[in-house]
């Protein structure tokens, strides 16, 4: 496995892996891997012939007061376990050499990136969007795969590669869960083991908006209304926001259907966590319900 931290370097590995005609993928992270990154890894493993993942904390895309300073970071480890998965390279290039200085240029998404973790944390999806469309510029995969757990990162991404006619196929893969529900998440590590308790809370408020739609409710004011009082009853947790959304455009909706995505933003200790499910039929799998959620776009209300 090669370790590569300049922009030159990369582009000379890309160049080798399309002389020899190979198949290229991309993981794009920032580090302290887990079981979510993994999964990842081995779907591009197993589509792809060369498999690149990027270790990147991104500056740009944290805002004053943020976590950036104290967000985990563990290169020895991330290498260890992407040898065990036979990753051909890991790019992890310091901050100066993704933003020289004079940087001064960066992508701005539109209405979609303006809500919900947009509002939250003003600034975040700039950040994300100018690193994306960077790495995928430097390694030019022919397809680069993401998680579901960010879902509107996932929603915007998709549009910057649809708006800029880049020549890279997205693949988004399920959210990975502990065995109580709790999304995996590099921040996670933030959480002592009374608050990794109190973060199921996430979980759970997205589990009560699922059994309800699946019961037959369509009204997303009461699935809204359920989600929070799972909250209430856990005074721990500080809740930030739950929605009922279109899954493409992420504008709230008053009936539920079949592919809506329910969100949910909360802060437990330091933690700030971020969960989602897309709501569908009782016993339709996570990949399933993907599918519905990114293919069609949902009727616009009137």
């Amino acid at each position: 496995m090669r370790l590569i931290s300049t922009i030159d370097e990369m582009r000379g590995f890309v160049r080798q892996t399309r002389t020899a005609g190979k198949s290229l993928g991309l993981v794009p992270t920032m580090g302290a891997l887990h079981e979510g990154h993994l999964r990842l890894v081995r779907e591009a493993r197993n589509q792809c012939d060369v498999v690149v993942v990027s270790v990147f904390v991104n500056p740009t895309q944290f805002g004053p007061g943020e976590d950036i300073s104290r967000y985990p970071r563990a290169l020895d480890r991330d290498l260890q376990l992407l040898r065990g998965l036979e990753v051909e390279a890991v790019f992890a290039p310091p901050d100066e050499e993704m933003y020289p200085p004079g940087f001064e240029t960066y992508v701005v998404p539109g209405p979609t990136a303006a809500q919900w973790e947009g509002a939250s944390r003003p600034g975040h999806f700039r950040g994300v969007a100018t690193i994306v469309l960077k790495l995928l510029n430097i390694v030019e995969p022919n397809v680069a795969y993401f998680g579901q757990k960010d879902f509107q990162q996932a929603v915007i991404i998709r549009r910057l590669v649809e708006d800029l006619n880049l020549d890279t196929r997205l693949v988004i893969c399920p959210t990975v869960r502990e065995p109580d529900g709790l999304a995996m998440s590099s921040r996670n590590a933030y959480l002592t083991p009374e608050e990794r308790q109190v973060a199921t809370v996430l979980y759970r408020s997205l589990r009560r908006a699922e059994e309800l739609a699946q019961a037959g409710q369509t009204d997303a004011g009461k699935l809204l209304e359920e989600m929070r009082y799972v909250f209430e009853v856990e005074p721990r947790a500080q809740l930030d926001y739950v929605a009922i959304v279109d899954p493409l455009s992420l504008q709230p909706v008053k009936q539920v259907l079949t592919g809506c995505v329910a969100l949910v933003a909360a802060r437990v200790g330091c933690a700030r966590l971020i969960d989602n499910l897309i709501l569908g039929p009782p016993g339709a799998k996570p990949e399933m319900l993907l599918q519905l959620a990114l293919a069609s776009r949902l009727q616009p209300e009137r």
